[in-house]
């Protein structure tokens, strides 16, 4: 049986964030050799070397490196508890953990929130920036009140609170020649670089599927992580950014033209909390205002019967032209 203490575990994510013993000590306010100690009794628990030593310097082992993200997400669960008790104990309204994937999290929640009332405000929001699949995991893991993730994200343990879509767009500088054109024709793109997104197994894959039916050949691909970065490198010239609505439309970018393509890519996404997990009042109006406020920034903008999340998110991910729950 492995026993840890929660402080052990603190120490470890301490020295992971700052990347050295002594920073964590200071971090932490404790000495050097009692971090040291407690890595060490973390390590005798787990059965395995966190951090690989050379002298004075360590550096993460790959045992560690993976160990770090269950580490990180117990803690935070534990957080989250403590301050669920404290709630409950002062009757005040209950914290609200939110994890997006970051097309979500830059733009469209903080407008949400803004628009929440005051009194259903509580003292405490944490709003978590992470991956389609760490999101969904989080949210199995109650580590989050409720997520917003892109598709397919067919996991048991979910109740959905809306399944959407909305047509991807083109991104361009504004003293981009496409930026004078209404919709932006995809063979315009041949022979330019194209930016979007890395993760071959969502959007990537749709664009290329699209630019392949087109026949369009690009100059070169800037592939990133994330949205808002394929934005800020239309904007610069260096390129043609397709791109999820969410990101294009909730986020104003300054040198940057937002247009409809010619062609429907389309970017579906969720709203899930764990099932059989009551959300607070605040949590469903902030998940209605999330709805909200998407339905009037993205054109295009389609909502699918939550009842039938998987069937609605097959249908629009295999292509398919209509929905008849859609509404």
């Amino acid at each position: 049986m492995i026993l840890m203490e929660i402080r052990e575990l603190e120490a470890f994510l301490a020295v992971m964030s700052t990347g050295s013993i002594t920073g964590a000590a200071r971090l932490l306010d404790r000495s050097q050799s009692q971090v040291t100690r407690l890595i060490q009794d973390l390590e005798t628990s787990v059965g395995f070397a966190l951090f690989d030593r050379n002298g004075p310097k360590i550096a993460p082992s790959e045992k560690g490196i993976a160990f770090h993200a269950e580490a990180e997400r117990f803690l935070s669960g534990i957080g989250h508890l403590r301050e669920r008790a404290r709630t409950i104990a002062e009757k005040e309204p209950q914290p609200i953990e939110i994890v997006a994937i970051p097309a979500f999290a830059s733009g469209i929640i903080p407008l949400a929130l803004a628009a929440l009332p005051e009194k259903l405000l509580p003292r405490k929001i944490h709003l978590r920036s992470l991956p389609a699949e760490a999101a969904v995991q989080s949210v199995l893991a109650r580590t989050a009140d409720f997520c917003v993730t892109s598709l397919p994200a067919d996991q048991p343990g979910l109740e959905a609170h809306g399944v959407f879509q909305g047509p991807c767009v083109a991104a361009v500088a504004q003293d981009d020649p496409l930026a004078a054109c209404e919709v932006i024709s995809i063979g315009d793109l041949a022979g330019r670089n194209i930016i979007t997104m890395a993760n071959p197994f969502r959007l990537r894959r749709r664009v290329d599927k699209a630019l392949e039916a087109a026949n369009i050949r690009p100059a070169r691909i800037i592939a990133t992580s994330v949205s808002v970065n394929a934005v800020q490198i239309a904007a610069t010239g260096l390129g043609v950014a397709i791109v999820e609505p969410a990101t294009a439309y909730g986020l104003k970018l300054a040198n940057v033209a937002v247009r409809p393509l010619d062609v429907d890519i389309p970017f579906p996404w969720a709203i899930f909390s764990a099932a059989a997990r009551p959300l607070s009042d605040s949590s469903r109006e902030l998940i209605q205002a999330i709805i909200q406020i998407a339905s009037a920034c993205i054109p295009g903008f389609t909502a699918h019967d939550p009842r039938h999340a998987n069937r609605a998110a097959e249908m629009i991910l295999g292509g398919d032209q209509a929905d008849p729950d859609a509404r």
